[in-house]
């Protein structure tokens, strides 16, 4: 039974530390809008209608980023992600028509890739190889930041050792 327990430290252990490892995303609220109109008319009369408004697809991008890219964690919290994916999909258009523009900004806010597709997951896969290759950097960044500790300092004696 103990081997079992240990066994199952280990794993939970294990996935807890491979789920810090990966870079956390936060995707921006998509700002697309869908227009569409007609016109036509007789000799007699004449008539037009046109129709149009915001059609946000922030979640179609973050099922999309779950699918696609499994090595990120997206977050709802843009001050505790590692990356900030602005993508604007065009919804409601034909496939000739419509764009996704992607913008992948790292946490020091330089953008990393800037791309324009024609399908949604293009898009994200773009972004996601983006991040794979400044993740690496943004990691060691980190550690080479980090505070060091040195052994040749003497500690601060404890007021029971005065």
């Amino acid at each position: 039974m103990k081997i079992y327990f240990a066994i199952s430290m280990v794993l939970a252990v294990s996935v807890c530390s491979l789920a810090a490892d990966k870079p956390r995303v936060f995707v921006t609220d998509s700002k697309s809008w869908e227009i569409s109109g007609g016109v036509g008319g007789t000799q007699d009369a004449f008539g037009g209608a046109s129709k149009g408004g915001a059609r946000p697809q922030t979640a179609e991008i973050i099922k999309t980023f779950g699918e696609r890219c499994p090595s990120v964690i997206v977050n709802n919290k843009q001050e505790k992600a590692d990356y900030v994916i602005l993508l604007d999909h065009e919804g409601g258009k034909d496939m000739i028509s419509h764009d996704n523009k992607v913008v992948v900004f790292n946490k020091d806010g330089d953008a990393i890739v800037s791309r324009s597709t024609r399908i949604l997951g293009n898009a994200v896969k773009e972004a996601c190889s983006a991040i794979a290759t400044d993740w690496p950097k943004q990691a060691n960044k980190a550690t080479s930041l980090a505070p060091k500790t040195d052994a040749s300092t003497p500690a601060l004696a404890s007021k029971e050792q005065q």
